[in-house]
């Protein structure tokens, strides 16, 4: 049996790691992961570990999806076979060569030729074992020889800039080579020669140098043009011991979602943008682009996603969200299935309170359920399940326990609940108050079929999926959190026969305990706070919220005279109130800034130190606390909360520096006083509102792309509409799952996205057309073998032929 983990990279850049699990040959992880990626990469790779017993970590094979494949296992549940890794398989990065072949005649009149090669510079090599100091070896081979040469070693980056030019003479002249077993080399001969440059990281150990990649380039294409300077991706080894079969390792399992939007400058999203805007107004609202999306969209969640985050980002949520529940309380006959569907107006509910929301989950819920996750106390009430030597009563009283003070937690948290949570909470309660005037319970069950079944029970089941915890619990915590979760959502839905709720009769026993009335007071009361329009803002008493923590390394400040400035790691909390770091978790902090002293937040150029996914957070006084965090992903993450929460600071920065103050001079400007005002434009802020950092463009050119995704449903429901306002009789079955009450209305909205969705298809198009033309391959953009570029062009090529 193995224990095993996951980690997921880019390229080779761990960005994310599973747990571990123990004694098993075919582990379930059921993580997810989700992440923006802040830079081009060519593989997403996934690597599975084994730790032996003492802690060592050995790799036992690995999955990697080249960047232009994504789309093909788009949203699938995929197995995926392990394929082998070894040195030679793991190459990432790109050279920037110059070779010259040039005729020399001698005195004799004989023509020989003679080959420069000049090796500029690498980009984006691999680091291994934290560090990368390269060079590179150019070999000129061809059938009867070989002839190598190596530059100087780069110490410390992955970037190195060579310069080093090195000359071979590709064939001689006779006479000058009598004794050797060289004649004149023939043409043929010469056009089997290549030249072959490959990179290696100078180990200090003894096991000689690690393979970085490699380049092969025949001679034969270089006898057209005299200079020959372009950048190509490094590739692999060519291995003789290719007879390894692939399927001994085992496979992996993965749903990946990989969605690349290219984003234009606000304008052109206008008329877009203004029509979904305008949805909250439209009536009937089902004749609104928004709602339009909902309908046409295969699952509601996609449309609900990019249009939350867009009307968030505007201010118009409110609206939009009470006019499509109001439609929706209109077309529900029985109060007691309200809400319950997975409608347009649920899903958008959903999303909110997700991204309004987290805070307050982590207020409430995160202390309660990390104490779960580590004490582990035994909480199976099942009598079938029971493990040897635990005790029934023993268990239950665990788990009300558990129960009595989650409920709690919940229910006094009213005065937390973030106000947008209040508005869409009272606007739900009237409208289903008063579409149902006969029922006295439907105010609260509207409410509560949000706030506990959609928002606490499934935080508390899956704490991970809500960013309470890391990962997902072990299987006896999972089943401890199933049973709260349960519990917690019949006692928020006040049904009114409560243990008839459970198939199971030891739940049903279990809930006995909870059938008393002061539950369902404290229910309602709850209800009645975060659904009240009058309900103030308590929010100055608030505690601190945390917003991110975790290990990073950090550099010395100098805050003593003499001392030095060295690297050392320190675990960091950022709360909306100030930022500090401490030895380890749990202690007592060895320095703490106050939001209010932080004046930008930005990245660090590589050369200060050598040393990668570095940023500075600077302060008033020019000091700066440099910072490495462990990946691009952190530290982009890090950078941008960072950012955030500084947004409102009176003495925010215009301007900084990108590098560091070494050796009496800043890096960057050259200027040799540490006061001298950054020499660089700080980077825009975001807004400085719980609308998070949201793109609205993005947001747009997302939605853009749903609909011209689903665009046969668009036409199809214009088909509708006009068969709706023809015919006002029974609807063709195909016609009959759109939603249309008013066809004209719904058609003129129709006509209107699907101009607009046209307008921005031939943008794209011709954007693309425009980049086509000016892009060089070979440049750095687009190095020679990149898969992506050639796709590219085949697609190119076939759509018009002619352009090209």
């Amino acid at each position: 049996m193995r224990d095993c983990y996951c980690t997921v990279n880019l390229d080779q850049e761990e960005v994310f790691r599973t747990k571990i699990v123990e004694k098993s040959l075919c582990p379930f992880y059921g993580e997810d992961f989700y992440c923006e990626i802040p830079r081009t990469f060519r593989h997403l790779s996934f690597y599975i570990f084994d730790r032996d017993v003492f802690r060592r970590d050995s790799i036992i094979g690995k999955v990697a999806i080249q960047k232009e494949d994504l789309q093909k296992y788009h949203n699938r549940d995929t197995w995926f076979q392990l394929q082998h890794v070894d040195a030679d398989s793991e190459v990432q990065g790109k050279v920037h060569l110059e070779l010259r072949l040039s005729e020399v005649i001698t005195d004799t009149g004989v023509v020989c030729h003679k080959l420069a090669t000049r090796v500029l510079e690498c980009q984006g090599l691999p680091i291994v074992n934290g560090q990368c100091d390269p060079y590179a070896t150019v070999t000129l081979a061809g059938p009867s020889r070989s002839e190598a040469k190596k530059t100087k070693v780069k110490k410390k980056t992955n970037n190195p800039h060579f310069d080093e030019v090195f000359y071979f003479e590709v064939t001689r002249p006779s006479s000058y080579n009598k004794k050797s077993q060289f004649d004149i080399e023939d043409v043929d001969e010469v056009d089997k020669m290549e030249i072959r440059v490959d990179l290696w990281n100078a180990s200090n150990l003894k096991f000689g140098d690690e393979f970085l990649g490699e380049l092969r380039l025949p001679l034969k294409f270089l006898r057209q043009s005299s200079s020959y300077e372009a950048w190509y991706f490094l590739q692999p080894r060519d291995n003789g011991n290719k007879s390894l079969k692939p399927d001994d390792l085992g496979s992996l399992r993965l749903n990946v979602v990989y969605t690349e939007d290219h984003v234009f400058s606000s304008d052109y999203y206008s008329p877009l943008r203004d029509l979904l805007l305008k949805s909250a107004d439209v009536e009937p609202v089902s004749a609104s682009a928004a709602h339009i999306l909902g309908e046409v969209c295969r699952e509601k969640q996609e449309a609900a996603i990019p249009l939350v985050r867009l009307f968030l980002h505007y201010g118009r949520i409110m609206p939009f969200i009470s006019a499509i529940a109001s439609a929706e309380v209109k077309r529900t006959q029985d109060p007691n299935t309200i809400f319950r569907g997975n409608s347009l107006t649920s899903k958008c509910i959903d999303e909110t309170m997700k991204l309004a929301g987290m805070h307050y989950l982590q207020v409430t819920l995160k202390p309660i359920i990390d104490e779960i996750c580590q004490v582990h106390k035994p909480c199976e009430i099942d009598p079938v399940k029971l493990k040897d030597g635990e005790n029934l009563e023993n268990n239950r009283e665990n788990l009300r326990q558990y129960v009595d003070r989650i409920f709690t937690v919940i229910t006094k948290s009213g005065v937390s609940c973030p106000t947008v949570m209040c508005d869409i909470f009272f606007s739900l309660r009237e409208s289903a108050a008063k579409r149902f005037q006969g029922d006295p319970d439907v105010r609260y069950t509207a409410v509560s079929s949000f706030i506990f079944l959609r928002f606490f029970a499934p935080a508390i089941l899956s704490p991970n999926l809500f960013q309470l915890t890391p990962h997902h619990p072990d299987p006896q915590t999972s089943r401890t959190l199933t049973l709260i979760s349960k519990t917690i959502q019949t006692l928020g839905s006040l049904s009114k026969s409560k243990s008839a709720n459970f198939k199971e009769s030891y739940m049903a026993t279990f809930y006995d305990y909870f059938n008393e009335q002061k539950y369902a007071d404290a229910v309602k009361n709850f209800l009645d706070l975060i659904s009240s329009s009058g309900r103030r803002d308590h929010k100055s008493i608030e505690q601190p919220i945390l917003l991110k923590e975790g290990f990073m390394i950090k550099r010395a400040q100098g805050r003593k005279r003499f001392g030095m400035k060295n690297f050392k790691k320190r675990w960091f909390r950022l709360t909306n109130h100030e930022f500090t770091y401490q030895k380890s978790k749990g202690d007592h902090p060895l320095c703490s800034i106050p939001i209010e002293n932080i004046l930008a937040v930005e990245r660090l150029e590589e050369e200060s130190f050598k040393m990668k996914n570095m940023f500075q957070v600077i302060q008033p006084e020019r000091r700066v606390l440099y910072i490495q965090a462990n990946n691009c992903v952190e530290a982009k993450d890090w950078i941008d909360i960072l950012t955030k929460v500084s947004q409102c600071n009176k003495k925010r920065l215009t301007v900084y520096h990108p590098s560091a103050y070494l050796n009496g001079h800043w890096l960057c400007c050259k200027a040799t006083a540490d006061n001298t005002p950054g020499c660089t434009p700080c980077t825009g802020g975001l807004p400085a509102n719980i609308q998070l950092d949201i793109d609205g463009d993005r947001e747009t050119e997302r939605i853009y792309s749903l609909f011209n995704l689903y665009m046969p449903k668009l036409e199809k429901m214009q088909e509708a509409c006009g068969s709706k306002s023809v015919y006002d009789g029974p609807e063709e079955e195909e016609y009959s799952t759109f939603i249309i009450d008013d066809p004209k209305e719904t058609y003129k909205t129709l006509k209107l996205i699907i101009e607009g969705v046209g307008t921005l298809e031939q943008e794209h198009a011709q954007y693309k057309r425009d980049k086509f033309k000016k892009t060089k391959y070979g440049s750095q953009e687009h190095p020679i073998g990149d898969k992506s570029f050639q796709t590219y062009i085949r697609q190119q090529s076939e759509i018009s032929a002619h352009s090209i």
